[in-house]
């Protein structure tokens, strides 16, 4: 199966449209057309509204039936790529299988399918081996429980709620491969791997993106391939990592970008950017905004090797972090921290929209600057709607990602999609969809505060296409020029004179 080269919208079913049909008839809509080639739809899961937003499913293999059937899913995927979860690293707490655990210990059929402290280290841990361990969050990553008439340390990386899998057990390696033939059978074309980088557990190392991760990786990615699908890595780590894993896998994400273009949208210094185009992985997924917030660890030092520099400085972050809070008026700083029951404290929660001071022209040139990066786009639905960040939302949760995680009602999308900037960037996206120039090379030159990306076709060479964006002032212009059967078409323009309809 080979995935369009055009955007992806990243959503919840829930959120956009309500449920699976919902979403399909939005995606179809007449304000969406041609927009959006495929559709990372986020956990659909039974249950999907649990304790981590669908991340922590009791049945992996079940589409809730508030949102719809596999049918539903089957349905979207006659038009559009999509994209769905697989949650490698951990399961409900709620699940039958970790229910019968905890209800019979070690006499249950489904023991070996879930990690504990003592089955990691049989023979003890020293306090090196357990602080060498990485996790996104302070503490270590064990809970309490009585399985059956013991208690043992469970091993839950993220929060109680969600318990570690041993994917290297028969029951683990089974419940897997029964997700990934579901998923296969409903037309899925593309895979997400969540929270891989944590899925092997190996004594005396950091249990985080070691060599047997990625053999872990590996294997999967073979085992998804013979049935069609293609597989997406989620890992949030060091920019060197990031390059290492796309050179084994079939996509990786480029979690640098976010942080990258802000800095340079903020300072009008766009050498990291530049630095970061040179080396990084061209089979990438793309992004600004996802389900999360900003990530920082991405920019930041090696955090298993502090002595290793990031694509950003320790200073350059925190100024970054702090351009964050200013532009969205606080509100970001509310949202970001142990405070607001965050997992991820590495990253910065708030819409791309807001995190740019609600700027129409600098969000749409930070838009063009990621889709003429090499790679698949996404666009996530708040940011696809130019939404500002839900501070009620929060407000009502105390969930700091939920800031960024609004639902839209149908008279809500409408007004949305009247507004000049949302149709400016459903133009650029179809821009990006139809120019032939995106399957070539990029070209990059930076002059002081100037910023010029060129693609030029790989098929068809007579396709190229040019951003030139003001740093400091956020003004961007695209020209092109695209030839096909009706002859050859060119285009200048200012970004501020947008939408595009047409090639």
């Amino acid at each position: 199966m080979t995935l369009r080269n055009q955007v992806q919208l990243i959503t919840y079913a829930d959120r956009l449209g309500g449920d699976l049909p919902g979403l399909a008839r939005i995606l179809r809509s007449p304000g969406l057309k041609g927009a959006f080639g495929g559709v990372h739809i986020l956990p659909f899961f039974t249950p999907f509204d649990g304790a981590d937003a669908g991340f922590d499913p009791t049945d992996h293999t079940a589409v809730d039936p508030r949102l719809g059937s596999w049918d539903d899913v089957r349905e979207i995927a006659a038009s559009h790529d999509v994209v769905v979860d697989l949650i490698v690293n951990h399961v409900s707490a709620d699940s039958a299988a970790f229910q019968d655990v905890k209800d019979k210990g070690e006499e249950s059929s489904s023991y070996p399918m879930f990690l504990t402290m003592s089955s990691v280290f049989p023979d003890g841990a020293t306090e090196e081996d357990l602080t060498r361990i990485y996790r996104p969050r302070p503490g270590l990553p064990f809970t309490p429980m009585k399985l059956g008439d013991r208690l043992r340390y469970v091993w839950t990386t993220f929060t109680p709620q969600q318990v570690d899998i041993d994917v290297r057990s028969s029951q683990g390696k089974a419940y897997l491969t029964s997700i990934l033939d579901a998923v296969a059978s409903a037309g899925v074309s593309l895979i997400r791997l969540d929270a891989v980088g944590y899925a092997l557990k190996t004594p005396g190392t950091t249990s985080f993106m070691t060599p047997e991760t990625f053999q872990f990786i590996e294997a999967f990615t073979a085992q998804a391939r013979e049935r069609g699908v293609d597989v997406l890595v989620e890992v949030h780590s060091y920019y060197q990592q990031q390059i290492e894993i796309g050179q084994s896998v079939d996509l990786v994400y480029d979690f640098a970008l976010p942080p990258l273009v802000l800095h340079a949208l903020y300072t009008g210094d766009g050498a990291a950017l530049v630095r970061w185009m040179d080396v990084r992985p061209p089979n990438a997924v793309t992004v600004l905004d996802t389900h999360d917030g900003i990530g920082v660890i991405d920019v930041g030092p090696d955090q298993t090797a502090p002595d290793r520099p990031g694509l950003l400085t320790p200073v350059q972050i925190d100024e970054l972090v702090d351009g964050i809070h200013t532009h969205t008026n606080g509100t970001s700083a509310r949202a970001t921290g142990a405070a607001a029951s965050n997992l991820d404290l590495y990253q910065v929660n708030s819409t791309f929209f807001d995190a740019l001071g609600r700027d129409d022209e600098r969000y749409l040139a930070a838009r063009a600057i990621q889709f003429f990066t090499p790679g698949i786009p996404q666009v996530y639905y708040a940011g696809a709607l130019a939404g500002g960040n839900d501070v009620d939302l929060l407000a009502r949760t105390g969930v700091g990602r939920d800031i960024n995680r609004a639902h839209f009602t149908d008279a809500e999308i409408t007004d949305a999609l009247e507004r000049p900037v949302v149709q400016a960037l459903l133009g650029l996206c179809r821009f990006r969809n139809e120019v032939a120039a995106f399957d070539g090379e990029l070209d990059v030159l930076l002059e002081g505060t100037k910023l010029t990306m060129q693609r030029r076709g790989k098929q068809v060479p007579e396709s190229h296409a040019s951003l030139r964006v003001d740093l400091v002032t956020g003004e961007s212009t695209l020209e092109w020029a695209q030839a096909d059967s009706g002859g050859e078409h060119r285009g200048l323009l200012s970004m501020a004179g947008w939408p595009h309809t047409g090639a």
